[in-house]
């Protein structure tokens, strides 16, 4: 978080800059102090402390000092450790965890929550509507639209996930205003994929696109005003089986689908709760002692 705000302090405004000054200087303390201190001792106005807060990604001085003191206090260093030919499995254990817990806290602090905001309200609306949600990807990621599916559908809205070329673009053809078309990409490069975006967001779909910043999609998603839900990682996407994007991915999917069924409200429980039933009646029944 330190070294994003660092990077981005040659774009702001020479007020901002003094904020963002501040924040290295003593990023705890930072943390900690009321806004009135905050703008006393960067020499500006309260309300361009909660303008830098914004013009670095976050959503006002409350969301971004809860992530800075996430930050400057957690135990797990944000560090990718690299595995080796010549490590035993005990180092495998600690390296592939660490790796995978570290990536999770970073994306904590990272996550942008007026685009998770955005994003709910637009699949809520979908779903509310009878429209349709629909999750696109390939190989890996494919895998991960296959989950959201799974995932959505028990929610009771009108859900599909597509890994086929072909097949996506016949279904982004088929999109509507009002429906939703989520794209999950690790590399953000995929060609078909920005086929796909760009048919989507054409046919008047909302588009909710879940990538690496900087990336090719990441571009269409901000270019056309549609929704980036940005998955930053230190994984190679060149690498033959990425897991940490897929955490990461899989984490947004459960967020999103979490957060999607509180909006839903009451009127989903009844048909969750008929699930659970019926499932219950598909499992062996506890197996009882002995006598």
């Amino acid at each position: 978080m330190l070294d994003r705000i660092r990077a981005s302090i040659p774009a702001l405004p020479p007020a901002e800059q003094r904020v963002a000054k501040l924040v290295l200087l003593d990023p705890r303390a930072f943390a900690s102090l009321p806004v009135s201190e905050l703008s006393e001792r960067a020499h500006v106005s309260k309300p361009t402390v909660v303008r830098f807060c914004r013009s670095v990604g976050y959503d006002g001085l409350a969301d971004f000092k809860l992530k800075l003191a996430g930050t400057v206090n957690e135990g797990v260093p944000f560090v990718h450790r690299s595995v080796d030919e010549d490590d035993k499995p005990g180092d495998l254990i600690v390296k592939v965890i660490d790796n995978a817990v570290s990536a999770l806290l970073k994306y904590r602090n990272d996550a942008a929550g007026h685009a998770f905001e955005r994003a709910l309200v637009a699949l809520a609306e979908a779903g509310q509507q009878g429209k349709r949600i629909e999750f696109f990807g390939v190989g890996n990621s494919g895998i991960v639209a296959q989950d959201a599916q799974h995932k959505f559908f028990r929610l009771g809205v009108r859900t599909a996930a597509h890994s086929d070329g072909h097949v996506q673009v016949m279904a982004a053809t088929m999109l509507q205003h009002g429906d939703c078309a989520v794209v999950i990409s690790n590399s953000g490069r995929s060609k078909d994929l920005m086929d796909v975006a760009e048919i989507a967001q054409r046919k008047g779909a909302t588009l909710i696109i879940i990538t690496a910043s900087g990336s090719p999609l990441a571009q269409l998603a901000q270019n056309h005003n549609q929704i980036l839900l940005a998955a930053d990682h230190p994984e190679d996407y060149d690498r033959y089986s990425p897991m940490v994007s897929r955490m990461l991915h899989l984490m947004i999917i459960d967020i999103l689908t979490t957060g999607v069924a509180l909006r839903l409200g009451p009127q989903m429980r009844p048909a969750l709760q008929e699930i659970k039933r019926n499932l219950r009646s598909r499992r062996y029944a506890q197996a009882q002692d002995d006598q």
